[in-house]
């Protein structure tokens, strides 16, 4: 298989989109590390832990390590990785997919909240890649993507249709654009260490379990939720991608898919 003896840590894997790269990257040979916070479900609108996401790896014949990370916490970061490399002496690729969006406008966003969102979808992702970069270095090489959204695309200049307001929370597109930039800074300071950074996106709303959170009901949730099965596909497709050539860029899963007939 394409990434037999590699091993992957994907970031926010309880649910969703991470939940289904990281089956992807198991089923294509990948010892994959699954990551969040959540081992019990707390919240029927967001069903999935790291252990059940494990589990079912392992049920189809992967290898998987649960493993608590939140990114809201260096230290927790610091552990989850030391954890893999500990487990699997070593790390090949970096899959940074958790992501919050946090209610309100400027007007009556709350201080908390900004904290919050900053911290999880900006600075999260760049401590996890810090702290991960010594091992793929060590390994000789190594992948990181970086999920973004369409959201990171700019408007373009006013006046605008007042009757429509743009897409998404207040900072999540300003965020994934600047994670954006600097994942391709990355990718150029990185390209002679034989370590990639890409930027992977959703070419359109994908329902999983936090895109629909705020609409779902909380009694009777609709659990009728999407795969990610492009993400999955153009991330494995990625990661058997020679480090030094395919590096830098900004794709859309369903494009990329389309392009390399995924």
């Amino acid at each position: 298989m394409a990434l037999n003896g590699k091993v992957a840590i994907v970031a926010g894997a309880s649910r969703g989109i991470g939940a289904d790269m990281a089956k992807y990257l198991a089923a294509a040979g990948a010892k994959v590390a699954v990551c969040a916070r959540t081992e019990v479900v707390q919240d029927k609108r967001l069903p999935g832990t790291i252990h059940s996401v494990a589990e079912e790896i392992r049920a189809a014949g992967g290898e998987a390590l649960p493993v608590v990370m939140n990114l809201r916490d260096g230290d927790s970061i610091k552990a989850a990785i030391k954890q893999v490399a500990d487990e699997w002496g070593r790390v090949d690729i970096l899959v940074n997919n958790a992501a919050i969006f946090v209610p309100g406008d400027l007007l009556t966003v709350q201080d908390r909240h900004i904290e919050l969102s900053f911290t999880v979808n900006l600075r999260g992702p760049i401590v996890t890649m810090r702290e991960a970069l010594p091992h793929m270095k060590a390994a000789g090489g190594g992948h990181v993507i970086n999920i973004s959204s369409r959201g990171a695309l700019f408007p373009g200049p006013g006046p605008y249709d007042t009757s429509k307001k743009p897409g998404g929370d207040i900072f999540y597109g300003a965020e994934k654009a600047a994670i954006e930039r600097f994942s391709q800074q990355q990718a150029w300071l990185l390209q002679a260490e034989n370590i990639a950074v890409n930027v992977l996106s959703p070419q359109g709303r994908i329902k999983t379990p936090g895109n629909v959170f705020f609409q779902n009901d909380r009694e009777n949730p609709d659990l009728n939720f999407e795969a990610a099965d492009a993400m999955g596909k153009a991330a494995v497709w990625i990661c058997g991608q020679s480090a030094n050539q395919f590096t830098g860029n900004i794709v859309y899963d369903e494009e990329l898919c389309k392009e390399k007939g995924l």
